[in-house]
């Protein structure tokens, strides 16, 4: 008769795996998002806005750029949004500063990348909070802010105001 030997590493994994299910499913978004920001802002700068529609809005200073973090609501679908501008458009040889964008997204923005909004090139990263872990939280906002203060001065001085 054949006996039956568990693994425990298997076991480990299986119950870990569990476990990580779990800690996504009750993570409270708005208290992680909150930490992350309070390690990174400089200078008493972070502002927060909340709506009644569950709607928040930070915003905080981190080196020499300002940085937005936007969650839609508490759902699976709802979304965190982190941006940050660096460079007003218009700007000296855009064709050349797209190209230098596009490069950038394609090599050194990780899970950011650089858009445009309101005339303004930003650095920028979305997610839907469904399976979203706290440091996936932290690491989209370390993320963005990191690539946009590293970017800002190089990309103003070369490319500032036309």
């Amino acid at each position: 008769m054949a006996t039956y030997q568990s693994n425990p590493e298997a076991i480990a994994n299986e119950e870990l795996s569990d476990e990580l299910l779990t800690d996504t499913a009750t993570i409270n978004h708005v208290e992680v998002i909150e930490n992350v920001i309070d390690s990174l802002e400089q200078n008493d700068s972070a502002m927060v806005s909340h709506s009644p529609e569950g709607n928040y809005l930070w915003k905080f200073t981190y080196g020499s750029v300002e940085v937005f973090v936007q969650l839609t609501g508490t759902t699976d679908e709802d979304t965190i949004t982190v941006w940050s501008p660096v460079l007003k458009l218009p700007a000296k040889d855009e064709p050349k500063l797209m190209r230098q964008l596009l490069e950038m997204n394609c090599s050194d923005t990780f899970e950011s990348r650089f858009g445009i909004i309101e005339n303004q090139v930003v650095v920028l990263a979305t997610r839907t909070l469904a399976e979203l872990s706290a440091g996936e939280v932290s690491r989209l906002i370390t993320v963005v802010a990191t690539i946009a203060d590293n970017n800002d001065e190089t990309l103003q001085a070369e490319f500032g105001v036309a």
